[in-house]
């Protein structure tokens, strides 16, 4: 197993440094299915960076209880900063997700935004099969994702972004990780659904949703720009 990743120096930067690259796309991302955690009551966020997505979730849902986890304590510390006045309600846990064995479950809700591409397959597998025992029938998982279409696109264009984005991130924090998993296949052999896709920016960016259950007819897909 790799080591960890270093991101405590890039908890001050890591808004500016989004916004420069990407500009709103990415909170667009992880945005895209609040509406659908309104019934929440006990989530799981894994990797949350600065903790945007965490403080915007427990504004909406004014009952939700989250447990944070983060192998960077600077990412931590920004997290629960940005959730003032809710911090009674968060729990953050300084841990390695891929080691980390949850304490309080079942949750209802898990959210992963950009964060299993820090990992290899293989440890997404094994991340997921640990969260699908602590989860509760018919929980939600909200992934946000970079992605490679096959396509024009993804071949002339997201590949070289990703590749330029695994290697900035290499240089900056020692992540290990050089391409991206197959978180798909990783949660559906958990015992996952993917319900909804939403993707961005020509399938650079991709937002989705996924249950423990069956939960409606079948896959959605929407393809926004």
């Amino acid at each position: 197993m790799n080591p960890p990743p270093n991101f405590n120096r890039l908890a001050r930067l890591y808004l500016w440094m989004e916004l420069i690259s990407f500009g709103p796309w990415l909170m667009l991302c992880r945005c895209a299915y609040l509406n659908e955690c309104c019934a929440a009551r006990h989530a799981l966020a894994l990797g949350d960076g600065d903790g945007r997505f965490t403080a915007r979730l427990l504004r909406e849902n004014s009952a939700i209880k989250v447990d944070a986890v983060d192998v960077s304590p600077a990412m931590l510390e920004a997290l629960v900063y940005r959730a003032s006045p809710d911090t009674a309600r968060v729990r953050a846990f300084h841990a390695d997700i891929r080691r980390w064995q949850p304490e309080n479950p079942p949750y209802d809700l898990i959210v992963s935004h950009f964060v299993l591409d820090c990992l290899t397959t293989v440890e997404v597998q094994s991340l997921a099969a640990t969260l699908a025992r602590a989860v509760s029938p018919g929980s939600l998982w909200i992934v946000s994702e970079f992605a490679i279409p096959t396509n024009w696109f993804g071949w002339l264009v997201a590949r070289p972004a990703v590749w330029a984005l695994y290697r900035a991130f290499g240089w900056l924090t020692g992540l290990q990780v050089r391409s991206l998993p197959d978180h798909s296949i990783a949660l559906r052999q958990a015992g996952f659904i993917l319900q909804e896709r939403n993707c961005w920016l020509g399938g650079l960016l991709i937002s989705e949703l996924w249950t423990s259950a069956p939960a409606g007819p079948g896959l959605r897909y929407s393809d926004s720009h």
